[in-house]
């Protein structure tokens, strides 16, 4: 089974960060049929399903019946936000899904202006959607790069839950439900970047995570933000069939010797890494 996949239910998003890769493929939001027909097929062969690839989900007006729809298929449902509609969506408040993370590090990435604004109505559905059993992780993944803002975030958190807060590996637990992420400000790969010169590369991709994009492109991973890896349609072959082509299998084995065979991954930071997937 498939731990992970990331289902891209639309690739429109209402904001335009500077460390987002964005993408050149035609805009498309999934209508209820195309993510009943997509989940069919992936339903019984994965557990996780991500509602992120590009796009920004809280923009889906179906975004509640989709979730529901995910668990009643038997998918654990986890959505990533930028968290600047958080407020305009308390329909969503009865729709929770098993995980939301919100990418703080995005406001400071697309230069808004009222950081206050901001943290306060994220911290306000957040502490709700924690309360109802919802795990809320809050994202700082900018270390090493628009981290500047970083300080002043945490003082307005501490406002909405005081601290002490515990320590953890990653970040802290500031309540039940609610965490604080940090990590590393990454680099997207790129066709257009020099390979890495590595003697080792390894990816879990096809082992515990695929994306699906908005056309039903299926791509190894979820940082394929252009469709350049396509190993097939999952609304015209099953799960099976795309996972079993000869550019998917090329990929799989590549990464058991611990080669990058498609270009694309000869330029990920991920896959470049290879102690990283060993922790």
């Amino acid at each position: 089974m498939i731990i992970r996949c990331y289902i891209e239910i639309t690739n429109v998003c209402n904001l335009n960060c500077v460390f987002c890769p964005k993408t050149t493929r035609e805009k498309h939001t999934l209508t209820l049929e195309e993510f009943d027909t997509l989940t069919n097929r992936l339903k019984g062969e994965v557990k996780f399903l991500y509602f992120h690839l590009m796009g920004e989900p809280f923009l889906h007006p179906q975004l509640p019946q989709f979730v529901l729809m995910a668990r009643q298929k038997g998918f654990v449902p986890v959505l990533t936000t930028n968290g600047t509609l958080l407020n305009k969506r308390t329909d969503m408040l009865d729709a929770l899904p098993h995980k939301l993370q919100i990418s703080l590090h995005s406001h400071e990435g697309n230069g808004k202006a009222n950081l206050q604004e901001y943290i306060d109505e994220v911290m306000t559905f957040a502490k709700e959607a924690a309360h109802r059993g919802c795990v809320i992780v809050l994202r700082l993944w900018n270390e090493g790069g628009h981290n500047s803002m970083n300080d002043n975030i945490l003082e307005l958190i501490a406002n909405h839950v005081p601290q002490p807060w515990v320590k953890r590996y990653d970040g802290w637990k500031l309540a039940d439900y609610l965490y604080i992420e940090n990590d590393n400000m990454f680099e997207w790969p790129d066709l257009q970047h020099d390979t890495y010169n590595e003697e080792e590369m390894f990816c879990h991709a096809l082992r515990n995570q695929i994306g699906v994009l908005v056309d039903g492109t299926v791509v190894p991973c979820c940082l394929d933000h252009n469709g350049d890896i396509s190993l097939g349609n999952l609304f015209e072959q099953s799960l099976e069939h795309i996972l079993a082509s000869t550019r998917a299998t090329a990929l799989y084995n590549g990464f058991t010797n611990h080669t990058a065979v498609e270009p694309l991954c000869q330029r990920c930071g991920y896959s470049a890494v290879a102690k990283r997937f060993r922790k």
